[in-house]
């Protein structure tokens, strides 16, 4: 019988904002907005401005986005006969228009108008005006533009757009807007080498990129993105919490895919190697209790897999040791929401303890 993951019907503490086990954990992997919103300093010069009043730091509905998704414009398609324009994956979902509520007679795509939000995601946060723009007496048709790769902020922007497509089931506009990204860190990389800001900002785009394959159905390409985002996080010092947590995470994305595929041995290895990364972290870091968490989640993870090769002492021993650790921790009064959590994975590991004890009950 094919393994069924434990945390499958449950809200999964690595994924706790995710519905259904196949989609993605925004809570640490979206992180990279966050670090990619860092401006390129240049003091000879001022910070790009969107002409359309897109900003990676601000939510902004501009005339290039889709009203169902709020994320740029993807394969852009009309209704007809109102004209008005969606996401083809958005608006496909319609018998009348969001907007008017016009009965839809037939989609059709618009070219011209696709080409238009093309351009702009390839021109977006690539001009810094000179510095003495800011001086009206020099502002003539002459006056010159200066192009620069200010990729990390066009990264933010684009990593903002995949998040909303990401969140409405706009799945291609997703992978699309992080891919872009991806190339763009890459070429970065060809300039300057591995820096650390660099390979933390691919490894986790490449894991949004590997979520998004993930919940698409695409297993093969998931598991070569996650594995492409713990080759570059493994690079990393191992002193940044963030960077070891999205790492964990990406090596038991792996387990979660390769369990569901069956293949056990494969799956244990990959939360194994989480565990292992979690337990670095927690002797740095004893006094946290959400690393705790971690561990014992991984723990339950390697004791299923064991569970379910046979080898039932051991997925005991570690079953237990999860709640061991779990009951040692203790949590002030604000910190409710981790207990609940924890709370919920003793109930769990409880669960799977009485559940050998049921399986072990002899048959005669």
């Amino acid at each position: 019988m094919k393994p069924v993951c434990p945390f499958v019907k449950a809200a999964r503490p690595d994924d706790n904002t995710c519905k259904r086990s196949g989609e993605n954990s925004v809570k640490h992997q979206v992180e990279p907005e966050n670090k990619l919103k860092k401006e390129v300093s240049n003091s000879a010069s001022t910070s790009p401005k969107c002409p359309f009043g897109y900003d990676s730091q601000t939510f902004k509905i501009g005339p290039l986005s889709c009203m169902v998704c709020q994320a740029l414009l993807f394969e852009s398609s009309k209704c007809v006969p109102c004209s008005h324009v969606f996401c083809k994956a958005c608006i496909s979902r319609f018998s009348d228009c969001p907007l008017c509520g016009a009965d839809i007679v037939k989609i059709e795509p618009d070219a011209e108008l696709q080409g238009v939000v093309d351009r702009f995601i390839e021109g977006h946060a690539r001009i810094k005006r000179s510095a003495n723009s800011g001086k009206q007496e020099e502002e003539t048709e002459s006056k010159p533009v200066i192009y620069e790769d200010v990729s990390l902020e066009r990264g933010s922007f684009l990593v903002q757009q995949a998040m909303r497509a990401f969140r409405a089931q706009n799945l291609e506009s997703a992978k699309s807007r992080l891919s872009i990204c991806a190339e763009d860190i890459r070429g970065q990389l060809g300039k300057v080498g591995n820096t650390s800001e660099l390979c933390s900002q691919l490894g986790a785009v490449l894991g949004l990129l590997g979520d998004c394959c993930r919940t698409m159905g695409d297993a093969s390409s998931a598991v070569a993105y996650f594995e492409e985002s713990v080759e570059f996080l493994s690079k990393l010092p191992k002193d940044d919490l963030e960077i070891q947590h999205t790492l964990s995470v990406s090596l038991n994305k792996i387990g979660d895919l390769k369990y569901y595929d069956g293949n056990l041995q494969g799956a244990r290895s990959y939360y194994f190697q989480s565990l292992n990364v979690r337990r670095d972290v927690i002797k740095h870091t004893s006094n946290v209790p959400a690393q705790a968490l971690d561990v014992a989640v991984s723990l339950a993870k390697v004791a299923d897999a064991d569970r379910n090769l046979g080898d039932e002492k051991l997925a005991t021993d570690g079953f237990q040791e999860a709640i061991d650790l779990l009951e040692s921790l203790e949590l002030n009064s604000e910190a409710s929401r981790l207990d609940h959590r924890r709370q919920s994975v003793i109930e769990f590991l409880r669960g799977q303890l009485s559940n050998k004890q049921e399986h072990v009950e002899p048959t005669i």
